[in-house]
């Protein structure tokens, strides 16, 4: 038997290839079922690296919204690759811990955290101060805190649209001209990064606050990264698809809990969903020195799912019946 032979003989899982033969769609011929498909492979390892050990090194990364879930994944990687960290978050004791988590990733250097609510530009500025008075200077700047939650948009009220709108933009926005601002004075270069959301270009039916505040995310990363390029700032986007982790919010939690256990990844085009260290990774090449000539880039980094079309759409249905919500009334002091 020849080479080319043994090789015909066996398929992939190791079955005979009478057994795998096919017929014109796809099917097995003994069994008439189609093959499994094999989505998108499997990530390296946890503790792998994109890039060369020490990349980061004496660089300070400052990430909000790093002490939960993705930004914790973020600062990790960056951590990895030698940066040292400085963590913003509205809550203590979830910076405490993430602290203590990140400065035992291997190759972390130091890890600072900074209790600090975005929305607050007084305070964000406080933030920097601390920094410079330790004589640095943020290299690189990840806008990973936001705020959000579903609801019909006749139902949502000033306070909700605002305490949206107000962390994920305006505090984005807060955030990033702080950063701007000190690198410009300096004279010295920098690398800021913005999360985004995919429904900045399609619209998010039921998170209308938050669409419009991720397509104002959007947009800035493409304004500033054209005015501030000629002085060595760059500034990218980075749109994150389904990626579980312990800190996800209660509606995505649930939802994901009341389909089937495999259903999630089936709705996948990767038929899989993203572990965060993908995320990270993505972020950590897109201010890297191997990235110098991306700006005012949004990368999107979530197996094509946004991009998914069905060749007949499913039926229509509100987002109010999707969320279990009463028919609309107004309220009766409402004329």
């Amino acid at each position: 038997m020849t080479d080319r032979d043994r090789d015909r003989g066996t398929n992939a899982g190791g079955a005979d290839a009478a057994d795998a033969d096919a017929d014109p769609g796809g099917a097995s011929r003994s069994t008439g079922c189609p093959p499994p498909l094999p989505g998108l492979p499997p990530p390296p390892p946890p503790g792998a690296a994109a890039l060369p050990p020490g990349t980061y090194a004496g660089r300070l990364v400052l990430v909000t919204g790093g002490g939960t879930g993705l930004g914790r994944a973020v600062a990790a990687e960056f951590a990895r690759l030698g940066a040292d960290l400085l963590i913003a978050g509205r809550r203590e004791e979830r910076l405490h811990a993430a602290r203590e988590v990140l400065a035992a990733v291997p190759g972390a250097g130091s890890v600072t955290a900074a209790v600090c609510d975005i929305r607050d530009p007084g305070r964000v500025a406080e933030v920097f101060d601390a920094a410079a008075a330790a004589g640095r200077l943020p290299d690189v700047l990840v806008n990973n805190a936001a705020a959000n939650f579903p609801c019909p948009a006749e139902d949502l009220s000033p306070n909700g649209w605002r305490a949206v709108v107000d962390t994920t933009l305006t505090g984005t926005w807060f955030t990033t001209r702080e950063f701007g601002r000190r690198h410009l004075a300096a004279g010295t270069p920098g690398s800021v990064i913005s999360v985004g959301a995919s429904y900045a270009w399609t619209g998010g039916p039921g998170f209308a606050a938050s669409a419009a505040a991720k397509a104002g995310v959007k947009s800035l990363v493409e304004t500033l990264a054209v005015e501030w390029g000629p002085y060595g700032i760059q500034v990218n986007g980075l749109v994150p698809g389904l990626f579980p982790h312990e800190d996800m919010t209660g509606d995505i939690r649930t939802g994901l809990e009341r389909a089937a256990p495999d259903a999630k990844d089936a709705r996948q085009p990767a038929l899989r969903v993203g572990l965060p260290r993908e995320l990270g990774w993505a972020a950590t090449f897109l201010a890297s020195p191997y990235a110098r000539f991306v700006t005012g880039h949004t990368l999107v980094v979530d197996g094509a799912n946004w991009q998914r079309r069905a060749l007949v759409n499913p039926p229509v249905v509100p987002v109010r019946d999707q969320l279990g919500r009463a028919p609309f009334a107004l309220p009766p002091d409402v004329p």
